[in-house]
């Protein structure tokens, strides 16, 4: 009885090794972006502060970090600090912090639409 207890738990220490030896990797997750086909298109990026850029997608990681290469930055109206207008500022060759990104669109076929959620002057009256 006395061999037994000895033989145990060296028996045990044997078998957790060989279970960590048969353990995989941990599965990579894949990311559900598909930033890949936007490569070398025409993108807009929208970041968190309410800034909107637009350029091409030339690069990405997987935290998000954005390449764009011609890009332009969408300057907001003076008089309302929420609303973007048509006029651009030339940036060029940007790196846009995957942390502040809050979209990623193709800028081909993007149309602005009313918002179906907010109420309309008409029923605030």
């Amino acid at each position: 009885l006395c061999e037994q207890v000895q033989v145990l738990p060296t028996l045990s220490i044997c078998c957790i090794i060989m279970s960590n030896q048969n353990r995989k990797a941990p599965h990579k997750k894949e990311s559900i972006l598909e930033l890949n086909k936007l490569i070398d298109s025409k993108c807009r990026v929208k970041c968190l502060g309410g800034r909107e850029l637009v350029g091409t997608l030339r690069g990405y990681d997987e935290l998000v970090n954005l390449v764009l290469d011609d890009a332009d930055e969408f300057l907001r109206d003076p008089e309302d600090h929420n609303k973007i207008t048509d006029k651009k500022r030339k940036l060029g060759l940007v790196v846009v912090r995957g942390t502040q990104v809050s979209l990623v669109s193709p800028e081909d076929g993007l149309e602005e639409i009313a918002n179906p959620f907010m109420a309309s002057e008409e029923e605030m009256e």
